[in-house]
């Protein structure tokens, strides 16, 4: 795909949000991919960031797909959020 992936709706913010959240930067991965569905964001971090990301109760995962669906809305397109599991076997190696 030849479109810069920073342009897609959601991207910038993401990408910003996460670097604040996240003490692994290193194994912070955000790709992001638009098809005829819309913009799907994936998301990888650490293993001890994971619980930062999903929240008490999946609150803080939860806003931030509120938050998307809305810079979404406002590009006229549906961005979707999906959390990759972290890497075990990488980690223990």
């Amino acid at each position: 795909m030849s479109e810069d992936t920073q342009a897609l709706p959601g991207h910038a913010f993401l990408q910003f949000v996460l670097d604040a959240l996240c003490e692994d930067k290193d194994q912070l991965f955000v790709e992001a991919k638009k098809d005829e569905l819309g913009i799907l964001l994936t998301v990888r971090v650490s293993e001890r960031d994971m619980g930062k990301l999903i929240g008490k109760g999946g609150q803080t995962v939860k806003a931030l797909r509120t938050l998307l669906r809305i810079i979404g809305g406002n590009a006229s397109e549906r961005v979707n959020l999906k959390i990759l599991e972290p890497d075990s076997a990488a980690a223990a190696a």
